[in-house]
């Protein structure tokens, strides 16, 4: 018998997990069984201690509603990690979850991260440290328009050109695609949550109504367009009235929520028209038949996908399950890492 080193026995009884660590969601797929967790990137600190008290669901559902002793975190902000030790205990509790799941406990999975691929040196080594620190034998980080694109199932490794939208929390991740490597990218921090800021924005100021980040969410994602209804919609928001300070419920429409992120729309409107200006010819003339593909959660905003077919003259097709694009993707490269061992970003 050949001799076989550790790792190789190590590898057949541990966890294979790919992880979308996003500014909004986590997602975590587990080889085998697929999409096991999709829970809320928060975190409830113990404010003397600084010990995560709550993680995940439960985290966000105290958003707001915290005692004094406590503090509700996102420790991503735009795809990146800010709060380094609080993302380290929820890439742990994450990953314990996962390890919960599964017959064989033990050895230390190996991972695979999406991250944004305008992410610098130092954001990078932050992840990698952070899932190091967290429990993970052997961690690898992969740009998350490119595990987009797999979990899309785009022919990433074929001599044909793709294009990916991957509309997330934090990030928009724009990159076309050909012979597993990335011909044009952009990545801009406009992404979801600048649409919720900017709802909470236009109804402070043309209502003098505060309302919280938790009711912005659920209006955008409610009522939310980017491009004119076959029939508008209307829903009451509850926020408190900034010149009373009293309690008041009032009625939006997707018309005035339209207005109020129109400006966050066009941004990313305008960096796929950009991305597209500089791709060559060849690839174009592939984009005319194969279309744009659009991923993460910002991909299910009402009337987006006619807005970008409007805007850039290319068919526009929303992915199957466009909000675990990057996590499916992300466990895809573990299955066949030589395969795709070019996809892999170098943190050295």
């Amino acid at each position: 018998m050949a001799f076989r080193p550790l790792s190789w026995f190590l590898g057949l009884f541990s966890l294979d997990i790919g992880i979308d660590l996003g500014t909004a969601n986590t997602l975590v797929n587990v080889r085998g069984k697929g999409i096991v967790l999709n829970e809320p990137s928060w975190v409830v600190l113990d404010k003397k201690t600084k010990i995560p008290v709550k993680v995940g669901l439960q985290a966000k559902e105290m958003v707001g509603r915290t005692p004094a002793t406590h503090i509700a975190v996102r420790p991503l902000r735009d795809g990146v990690i800010s709060e380094y030790d609080v993302t380290k205990e929820m890439i742990s509790y994450f990953l314990s979850k996962a390890h919960q799941m599964s017959i064989v406990p033990l050895p230390q999975p190996r991972v695979v991260i999406g991250i944004p691929s305008g992410a610098t040196k130092v954001e990078k080594k932050a992840v990698y440290d952070a899932a190091h620190e967290a429990g993970a034998r052997e961690t690898y980080l992969i740009e998350e328009p490119m595990a987009a694109a797999l979990g899309a199932g785009l022919p990433v490794t074929e001599i044909i050109g793709s294009m990916m939208v991957d509309i997330g929390g934090g990030t928009t991740e724009v990159a076309v695609i050909s012979m597993f490597g990335v011909v044009v990218s952009r990545s801009l921090r406009v992404a979801g949550d600048e649409l919720d800021q900017d709802i909470i924005t236009y109804i402070r100021n043309k209502y003098n109504l505060l309302i919280g980040e938790r009711m912005a969410e659920q209006v955008k994602i409610t009522i939310g367009s980017a491009y004119p209804l076959p029939n508008e919609k209307t829903m009451n928001v509850r926020g408190r009235n900034l010149v009373t300070g009293l309690p008041e419920e009032l009625e939006v429409s997707s018309v005035e929520i339209r207005e109020a992120i129109s400006g966050s729309v066009q941004v990313i409107v305008d960096t796929v028209k950009d991305a597209l200006d500089e791709a060559p010819p060849e690839i174009v003339a592939d984009l005319i038949e194969n279309g744009v593909c659009l991923a993460g959660g910002g991909a299910l905003l009402l009337g987006l996908k006619e807005r970008l077919m409007d805007e850039v003259n290319l068919r526009v097709w929303v992915a199957e399950d466009p909000l675990t694009c990057v996590a499916r993707g992300a466990g895809m490269v573990l299955e066949d890492l030589d395969k795709f061992e070019n996809l892999l970003v170098d943190v050295d």
